[in-house]
């Protein structure tokens, strides 16, 4: 005897509709899909259990292989950048946009001029001042050195 399933009427016969759905687990070791009735699941002294796909799986974790060196493996091939049918679209960064402000104790016009400054008058201004700072340390000294 044939059973037949009857479908609603109102909803055309689907192929994605009436697929049997598997339970799929992933192999310890491998990465690879283990079907059900398949694999070998392994617990430890710790309650620590692994699933693998078969005793080839099981014995190279036992030898503690790694699997990342192993060339049929998901790791290696995620390692060795194989397998990668689709491309991450990147997303367009955005322009930033910069707003000049005002900082505490600096008005927006004194830090254009500074930044409208050419290098060589920075730096003949920063020479300026490491020269003026020794002064007052030298003077310091010979205070110090006066008093004594």
């Amino acid at each position: 005897t044939i059973l037949h399933l009857s479908l609603p009427r109102e909803r055309p016969f689907d192929a994605e509709w009436c697929k049997m759905v598997l339970k799929t687990e992933v192999c310890r070791f491998s990465g690879l899909k283990i079907y059900p009735g398949h694999g070998m699941r392994l617990t430890k002294m710790d309650s620590q259990t692994y699933l693998f796909l078969n005793a080839k799986c099981k014995r190279l974790f036992n030898l503690r292989l790694r699997p990342a060196k192993l060339a049929w493996t998901t790791q290696y091939r995620k390692a060795h950048k194989k397998d990668q049918t689709t491309e991450v679209a990147r997303k367009k960064k955005r322009s930033v946009k910069t707003n000049n402000r005002s900082i505490v104790g600096a008005s927006l016009e004194v830090i254009q001029k500074k930044r409208a400054e050419k290098s060589d008058v920075r730096a003949a201004a920063r020479d300026a001042a490491l020269r003026e700072i020794k002064e007052r340390q030298r003077k310091a000294k010979d205070a110090k050195k006066g008093k004594k």
